[in-house]
């Protein structure tokens, strides 16, 4: 086997959905400090891969559309896909690590030409046998969280002591001017809310986040912020009609910016869902609202959240959560005025 200080062009295949992709960052950043004068390049869906590439965690990436390839004309789909195994072909990518290992994205690293392969050993889902690296991971482990299964991948190279909470920082320049223009404290406590999900099974009825926030915002002392995504803003007068005249409601916001925002509220409510992930990775406390069914290894890789999760979603009181509010808000609190100093430090090493 090559000795592994001796890549130099190295590619990360990542194609999870947006989530997964999130929880892979710790590998991700893991894999940049251990080959750290190599080019390292990201091949992930459309949208983790314009987000990886803004932020400038690697060098490059390659987004491929799979919704597209699997959902379109067939014969063109094929074509798309002889075209960018070719793309992938001319970088002579020397090492390919597969995180998520799929059946197509093993295949995907074997054609890509790279003579040494690292793929994620999971069982029913991986072609083992096209990954030549040694020794092999240890097969996933579906009882621990998806985070530490990225990273157990990783320790065939000796990475076996990777930091699983990680922060960026997506708060300057453009993505943080928009954040800061589309937010308003005035002094008070600034709790985000998320009130969408990719399913419905997964959304806390919109009225009970209304509710909750017509609480919080009689104390006197928050504002509520309402974060929409695509898929809600249709929704826009419901909320505005529900929830406290003083709630600022967002739209349109990219992935970036939407981080951005994250990093300036104090707390996070929201389903379970994608952007809690993004508050995760910018330090932002977090309330998750969660189905009992709901599979815990996919929680937000974070220091500072609050799980509500007693029954199915519909049933999950308001009262619940806002005791989950107020737990996390004191905390802060009580950081916030138990460090002064540190808080002051922090602020000018941002300044």
């Amino acid at each position: 086997m090559d000795d592994i200080q001796n890549f130099q062009n190295v590619c990360i295949i990542d194609l999870g959905q947006l989530g997964d992709v999130l929880l892979s960052f710790p590998a991700i950043l893991a894999i940049r400090k251990r080959f750290p004068t190599a080019r390292i390049t990201v091949i992930a869906g459309k949208i983790p891969a314009q987000f990886i590439g803004k932020l400038g965690l690697v060098d490059d990436v390659m987004p491929i559309d799979r919704v597209a390839l699997l959902k379109g004309n067939k014969i063109l789909s094929i074509g798309q896909i002889f075209k960018f195994v070719a793309a992938v072909r001319r970088r002579k990518f020397d090492f390919v690590i597969d995180l998520h290992s799929l059946s197509e994205s093993n295949l995907l690293g074997f054609l890509s030409g790279a003579r040494t392969r690292l793929f994620a050993n999971r069982l029913g889902r991986s072609l083992n046998w096209l990954s030549n690296f040694r020794p092999v991971p240890p097969a996933e482990d579906k009882r621990i969280h998806l985070t530490d299964n990225y990273l157990a991948v990783l320790r065939p190279l000796g990475i076996d002591k990777a930091e699983r909470f990680v922060k960026i920082d997506a708060s300057a320049g453009e993505a943080g001017a928009v954040a800061k223009a589309a937010l308003t404290r005035d002094g008070h406590s600034l709790v985000g809310m998320v009130i969408g999900a990719g399913h419905p099974s997964r959304r806390w009825p919109l009225e009970r986040f209304a509710e909750s926030a017509q609480v919080l915002v009689g104390r006197g002392d928050t504002r509520i912020a309402v974060f929409l995504g695509p898929e809600e803003e249709d929704e826009v007068d419901q909320v505005k009609t529900l929830f406290p005249d003083s709630t600022t409601v967002i739209t349109g916001l990219d992935l970036v910016e939407l981080t951005a925002a994250f990093s300036k509220v104090d707390l996070i409510v929201s389903n379970d869902t994608g952007p809690p992930h993004l508050a995760a990775l910018v330090g932002t406390p977090i309330v998750l609202i969660i189905d009992e069914r709901g599979p815990l290894r996919y929680l937000p890789m974070s220091r500072d959240i609050e799980v509500v999760r007693s029954g199915i979603i519909e049933n999950i009181a308001v009262e619940e959560v806002l005791v989950a509010v107020e737990k996390s808000l004191s905390k802060k609190r009580g950081d916030d005025e138990e460090y002064p100093e540190k808080d002051q430090a922090d602020q000018r090493k941002q300044h």
